[in-house]
């Protein structure tokens, strides 16, 4: 170490990095960890992933009870929405959580550097005015919003914004648009809608929630327009302007043909993230980007220049904080001498609507490119539990090799869908097949019970359909 500041330096403390560094530091590693946001935790704590669900629990229990859903269940009062509050037991539960990471940095012996972090040579970074050398490092910087072309987010007006902006709206507006049909703009957008917006959502594509199961996609919009979320599918936005405190957006169809106008009181930005490796300096350390910004890395997570990793947001494949931490803890022990692995091919993604959606492995179009599929569904209006918790909407499908019956993907419509596809998810690390699930005992009655039926679906011999 005579020469070396630190073994590991770690660029960024968002969910890779942090568990990264963490991970480092138990491995009996000097590490420190760069970070120039005043917390730590990235954008998944501070603005992302914590925030939103905050946001989306409290949205979900006001609607319940102003909707009168709870009156059928014998539940009677009136209740009102006190915006303020709920945004403070949002930023109460982020405060807690990134807190909490950096009394994780303390118990480990992690040094957190604070400032920007660009590089000088291949080993050696610039902070804050100060040089530090590392044996390994690790950029781990994460990903930011994708702007729109012609269009200029402005935050602080509470007009045109981004998911930040989203999460901080002074008052419900009257009628929200959202620009883009994937995960964040679905996932804010239902906020809103529960707390009395009018939400529309313009969408390029001719289907929202792009990459996941065909049959899913397209289940999702029913149930959503059910919700009252109003769709512009195939529709791209050519133009956006502020006038008279609100936004007017030009928009056409996707093919070409006449445009028209709509007016709203917010628009929220939400086509993308991308990789945030703007000024951190790599040619300095011979390193360059792909097309699309993002570091190449091998299976261990190794760059192109030896001693230098990279993680998350900023690399190929999914942009999804539980992919960044698993990659966190290979890199790092990758590191240390030992055998880091992440399989790529098993990382479930969700959508955290109401209900929520989840997938993991091929969708039912990317399995029948590859061979002969079977496929097994089964409608959560069939399982006991969600009939009786008045969650009938959605359903469970299960695709497997016709030959060997090894479960290829598993797409889920329901309320736990989060939380049932890691079920799913493990079967498929083991190798498992259709009859493995079928055959294991689930709890009665619990929502997973339809993955169940599903899977014994796939042999065609479910019990309550």
């Amino acid at each position: 170490m005579a020469d070396y500041d630190f073994d590991v330096l770690v660029i960024g403390a968002g969910p890779g990095g942090y568990v990264a560094a963490i991970r480092a530091a138990q491995l009996g590693l000097k590490t420190a960890c760069v970070e120039s946001r005043a917390t730590l935790g990235g954008t998944c704590l501070n603005v992302g992933c914590i925030p939103s669900k905050a946001m989306l629990h409290a949205s979900e229990l006001f609607e319940e009870a102003a909707s009168g859903k709870l009156a059928k269940l014998g539940i009677k009062g009136t209740v009102e929405l006190d915006l303020e509050t709920m945004h403070a037991q949002r930023r109460d539960a982020v405060k807690g959580l990134t807190g909490g990471i950096e009394y994780l940095f303390k118990k480990n012996k992690v040094e957190w550097l604070k400032g920007h972090a660009a590089f000088t040579s291949a080993d050696t970074v610039d902070v804050a005015g100060k040089s530090y050398r590392a044996k390994n490092i690790v950029i781990a910087t994460g990903s930011s919003v994708t702007p729109l072309p012609g269009i200029t987010v402005d935050n602080d007006a509470q007009i045109i914004v981004d998911s930040t902006g989203a999460l901080e709206l002074a008052k419900v507006p009257g009628h929200m648009v959202v620009i883009g049909g994937g995960v964040i703009g679905l996932e804010l957008g239902s906020v809103w809608k529960r707390l009395g917006a009018k939400v529309t959502v313009v969408e390029y594509l001719d289907q929202i929630l792009p990459g996941m199961d065909g049959e899913i996609r397209k289940e999702a919009n029913k149930v959503f327009k059910k919700q009252g979320i109003q769709f512009k599918l195939s529709t791209k936005v050519t133009g956006a302007e502020v006038k008279d405190g609100k936004a007017v957006l030009t928009v056409e169809p996707s093919a070409g043909g006449d445009a028209e106008t709509i007016e709203a009181d917010v628009v929220l930005v939400s086509i993308g993230r991308k990789p945030n490796t703007d000024g951190l300096a790599l040619d300095k350390a011979g390193l360059t980007v792909n097309g699309r910004g993002q570091v190449e890395i091998d299976h261990d997570f190794q760059t192109t220049v030896p001693g230098i990793w990279a993680i998350g947001d900023c690399v190929p494949g999914p942009m999804l904080a539980h992919k960044a931490e698993d990659e966190g803890i290979a890199v790092a022990e990758n590191i240390a001498g030992l055998t880091g692995i992440v399989n790529h091919d098993i990382i479930p993604s969700v959508v955290y609507t109401m209900p929520e959606i989840a997938g993991v492995g091929l969708t039912e179009e990317q399995a029948r490119e590859r061979g002969e599929i079977k496929v097994g569904k089964f409608p959560m209006m069939a399982n006991s539990r969600a009939k009786t918790n008045h969650e009938g909407d959605g359903l469970v499908k299960v695709i497997s090799d016709a030959k060997t019956d090894r479960v290829l993907g598993v797409w889920i419509i329901a309320s736990l869908g989060g939380t049932m596809i890691a079920q799913a998810a493990q079967a498929m690390e083991f190798g498992g097949t259709s009859e493995d699930i079928a055959y294991t005992c689930h709890a009665h009655p619990t929502h997973s019970e339809a993955l169940k039926e599903a899977a014994m679906a796939v042999q065609g011999k479910p019990i309550h359909i």
